[in-house]
């Protein structure tokens, strides 16, 4: 069953019962043992056995990301009991006066947290979710602003954990300088750009449509909307707005300058290459830790928390992070089954594509739909175009660099727009967690905004690649949608 059609039964199995069953540990886990039952045949024990040691490997290899999340919890569980939240509510209640003026302030914050998708979720969802809530903004709307400034702001800033992952996927031997091509895609990395524009028409033109426009009008006729929320906190300090701010730019300020540490910046290395040879993870966890040591300090020495009401939110906190982290877990395992290691879907995809003779004009638009379907299917977009850039080196070669960059530029904006919309992505599930939205309300809200944009990405590599010109793709791209846009607001009124 490795590396043929059958070793797409897995994701397939899992993201159809979890948008059929809207149970999603269930179907995660029905999805895994299926994976485990094609690998090692119909032995119930052996595939057991072979679920837990993936399920092993891949917690442990993924250690520092549930210790982030962790930390994370504990930051928002504190800055929440102090009572800053809270007081952050009161003032922006002042300061935002409209619906509009919050959303832009939520897509502006998630397009300032740029160094890494996690951090970004969590702390927009964390910051946010109070002022939208003031102002009557559905938690799928939040989701969906969150995911939709996470992954896509990540894959087009220069400085970020994403830009290495995308350097180290490059071949070894090709001659070519990983960040010299992630700089050069940027212009052509059409889901990322469309996505923002598309987001941001929406806001100030005050228009949903579909699934969404329906969910929110669902909310307002019943009065109340289903919500994951976190265990109730009591208010037990007398935080100022500052007792949000300064725990947030500090964790801001922590979190690059481990980046920096990690990446060599005190062994010499200059802070472009600290950056892209950086340990994006260990660094998450350094830089919330230290925060964990800097709220001890200023929440104590200036007496918004007692020692007792500060230890008691570290379960609190932690508990929190629980749905995110069993999920993820689950994910994780469901990527691990459909690893070169075991069923090779990866393998499959790379041998569907490199058997056929699609090059030339078809290439761009080509890589973006099996990027997207790719991604959309294990949940993973860094491990997207670690299968597929390689095969875009192999099809088009290092010595065409125009073609190269359009090529590779297609494979990550297909995998960033998979990862969007798979209800397993780790991406998808922190927007959810960040903005305590039901997981699969999150999920099934958004999808017609991602193939919207999507659509328009697909006619723009087509223009691309018929022309050879990046340029003249995210033109057609960016028209099309313009007028996709101008279509939905006309019949919108």
């Amino acid at each position: 069953m490795s590396g043929t059609v059958f070793s797409l039964i897995p994701p397939v199995v899992a993201i159809a019962l979890a948008l059929a069953t809207k149970e999603v540990y269930l179907s995660l886990l029905i999805g895994i043992l299926s994976g485990a039952v094609l690998y090692v045949g119909p032995n119930p024990l052996h595939a057991v056995e072979t679920m837990v040691a993936i399920m092993g490997d891949k917690i442990g290899g993924n250690v520092n990301i549930l210790l982030f999340l962790s930390f994370l919890g504990i930051v928002v569980a504190l800055i929440t009991k102090s009572g800053a939240s809270k007081a952050y509510g009161e003032w922006a209640s002042r300061s935002i006066k409209n619906k509009k003026g919050a959303l832009l302030s939520t897509m502006f914050l998630g397009s300032l947290i740029f160094v890494d998708d996690y951090f970004n979720c969590l702390t927009v969802g964390t910051v946010m979710r109070p002022v939208t809530d003031k102002h009557k903004i559905s938690r799928a709307k939040l989701a969906y602003i969150i995911d939709a400034t996470a992954a896509p702001v990540c894959i087009i800033a220069p400085i970020s954990s994403w830009a290495a992952a995308v350097g180290s996927s490059l071949p070894e031997g090709s001659g070519v300088d990983g960040f010299n091509l992630f700089l050069r895609t940027i212009p052509f990395n059409l889901y990322a750009i469309l996505t923002i524009i598309f987001m941001l028409v929406m806001i100030l033109g005050g228009f949903d449509f579909s699934a969404m426009k329906r969910y929110d009008e669902k909310v307002e006729r019943d009065g109340f909307e289903k919500t994951v929320e976190a265990d109730a906190y009591t208010v037990a300090g007398n935080g100022k707005v500052m007792d949000l701010v300064a725990p947030i730019a500090v964790l801001i300020l922590f979190c690059i300058a481990a980046m920096l540490y990690t990446g060599g910046i005190l062994s010499g290395a200059n802070v472009v290459d600290a950056f892209a040879n950086c340990d994006s993870s260990l660094s998450l966890v350094l830089g919330s830790f230290f925060t964990l040591v800097f709220i001890f300090i200023f929440y104590l020495a200036r007496r918004v928390l007692r020692f007792n009401e500060f230890c008691e939110t570290f379960g609190i906190g932690v508990k929190a992070m629980i749905p995110a982290i069993m999920i993820l877990s689950l994910a994780w395992t469901l990527s691990g089954i459909c690893s070169a290691d075991y069923l090779n879907i990866g393998g499959y995809v790379k041998e569907v594509v490199s058997g056929s003779a699609l090059v030339g004009a078809l290439m761009p638009a080509i890589m973006f739909a099996v990027a997207s379907g790719l991604a959309f299917s294990t949940g993973t977009s860094w491990g997207t175009f670690g299968i597929l850039i390689p095969i875009a080196f192999a099809v088009v070669g290092a010595e065409n660099m125009n073609a190269l960059t359009i090529s590779t530029a297609s494979i990550l904006a297909g995998a960033v727009c998979g990862d969007h919309i798979s209800p397993i992505s780790d991406t998808t599930i922190l927007a959810s967690a960040g903005a305590q939205c039901d997981h699969i309300n999150h999920v099934s809200t958004q999808i017609p905004y991602v193939l919207c944009v999507a659509s328009c990405c697909f006619v723009g590599y087509l223009a691309a690649g018929i022309t050879g010109n990046g340029w003249v793709g995210s033109g057609v791209g960016l028209a099309l949608l313009a007028a996709v846009l101008f279509v939905i607001k006309s019949r919108a009124k």
